[in-house]
């Protein structure tokens, strides 16, 4: 067979060339082409730390890192040579173009190494830079969110639970709880690009390499902050591919509630904001639709996101110890879910930005009778009564007034008497949507100082993640 002279890097035990089908089954370059700057980056290491090992000359050296750069710049310049090159990967694509400028020498670079180790190093950059791109986005959309709530602080609004009215609110203060949620993602995608930071080159297919390599000065130059301690687990670790889909997870379910939130928001039974016509779509047959379509995209592509973890999660859990080709499949799922991601999180930025409320209708909405049912029990309470028993008066009253089909705001005192004797003439001064608000001024609650306190700490820490980026 002359399969190894076809250019395979495994072909020379072989009599027989792969099946034609099965070739193209098995070729991955299709998708981990995208790690080609990281592959290059990693091939520019390894020919230095091969010259200082004396297993290449200074003029191979210079020889190899022109014929990298070469490549380097027609693959910039032109994207369409990689889609028709037959290569079987990212490392069997260098290979070629280093025999085919190189001969013989083209051959060399690979002294030493293994696929195993260069598949992992160049995984691990790309998660890294996915990441630091990832925060990038989240800083955005929670400079967004903060951008609304500074604008329009004092707006109150029904807070829910179980989509029911619960407790007055600022608007403010609903958009702080999601630009909270996002910092926090933020910290999560931190923590992966931490878990990425450990150098496997030179571990060799499972053992190490054989031949001198400074490991440190390699990781020293291609941005690890250290080295993997055991070259077997260096070669089939794959948790920080999992932390990343777990980080892009969580913040795409996080995406997924604030477009549900919107979705629900525009609609006319609400009515709380108005869609901005730059990321709204309409109708073929109904002229008078502005549809949420960039809300309702994020939370259909959230589901997306979790399937890519799953996936990789059931890919990884019955493998034997030490590189398998299964591995192959954790990086489409990966970049998918990072492009989905990052998609999402920018659309969000800018539908927030772009998003007007109903100023209005939030207060309107607020006066609800139901959202002052708490302050009754706290009235109550600091009269006296213990607050299991106040939270049975006051749900007797608001039975009472749902049976009568009337507000229970407008019971005269002497019939709220009838259901305790703690109530009197100063209760109408805790029945009001600004006197609710202003009592809840514990750290984290909802009154107006309190939120714009959180809302200056909140933007400093965005601060401080924007400079870290």
């Amino acid at each position: 067979m002359t399969d190894a002279a076809q250019g395979k890097m495994w072909g020379g035990r072989f009599e027989r060339a792969p099946e034609a089908g099965f070739y193209e089954f098995q070729r991955s370059f299709s998708f981990d082409k995208r790690l080609l700057p990281y592959e290059l980056a990693v091939d520019r290491a390894w020919a230095r730390a091969l010259a200082a090992a004396k297993v290449l000359t200074a003029d191979d050296l210079a020889k190899l890192i022109a014929a990298i750069d070469q490549i380097e710049q027609q693959a910039k310049a032109d994207p369409q040579w990689l889609a028709a090159s037959p290569a079987e990967d990212v490392h069997h694509f260098v290979e070629l173009q280093l025999i085919e400028r190189l001969g013989a020498l083209g051959a060399k670079l690979h002294t030493g190494r293994s696929r195993n180790e260069l598949v992992a190093t160049d995984f691990r950059m790309f998660v890294k830079d996915a990441a630091r791109e990832m925060r990038g986005a989240v800083a955005a959309l929670v400079g967004a969110l903060l951008g609304r709530a500074e604008r329009h602080l004092g707006v109150p609004m029904p807070g829910n639970t179980h989509l029911q009215h619960a407790q007055p609110i600022l608007w403010s203060h609903y958009l702080h709880s999601h630009a909270e949620a996002f910092l926090c993602d933020a910290a999560r995608l931190d923590t992966a690009m931490q878990s990425t930071n450990e150098c496997p080159m030179g571990a060799g297919a499972l053992a190490g390499t054989a031949f001198p390599i400074d490991r440190a000065v390699i990781a020293r130059e291609l941005g690890f902050s250290g080295l993997t301690l055991n070259s077997l687990n260096a070669t089939s670790h794959r948790d920080f591919a999992l932390d990343y889909l777990y980080a892009l997870s969580v913040l795409a379910s996080h995406l997924s509630r604030l477009a549900a939130d919107m979705t629900l928001f525009a609609t006319p039974e609400f009515g709380f904001i108005v869609l901005p016509d730059e990321y709204s779509t309409g109708s073929s047959l109904m002229p008078q639709k502005k549809n949420p379509d960039c809300w309702e995209l994020i939370r259909g592509k959230a589901g997306r996101i979790a399937g890519a973890l799953f996936a990789l999660l059931s890919a990884l859990k019955g493998l034997p110890t030490g590189y398998q080709r299964d591995l192959q499949e954790d990086k489409g799922g990966l970049f998918d879910a990072h492009d989905q991601a990052l998609g999402m999180t920018r659309i969000a930025a800018g539908a927030i930005a772009a998003t007007e409320i109903r100023e209005e209708r939030l207060r309107e909405a607020a006066s609800d009778p139901a959202l002052l049912a708490t302050e009754v029990a706290d009235y109550l309470v600091a009269r006296g009564v213990p607050f299991r028993q106040a939270h049975e008066i006051v749900g007797a009253i608001v039975r009472e007034a749902e049976n009568r089909g009337q507000s229970w705001l407008t019971f005269p005192l002497a019939k709220l008497k009838t259901f305790s004797p703690a109530f009197e003439e100063d209760l109408h001064v805790w029945l009001t949507v600004e006197s609710a608000l202003a009592r809840r001024s514990v750290p984290g609650g909802t009154a107006p100082e309190t939120v714009r306190a959180a809302l200056k700490n909140c933007r400093e820490r965005l601060r401080k993640l924007e400079e870290a980026l």
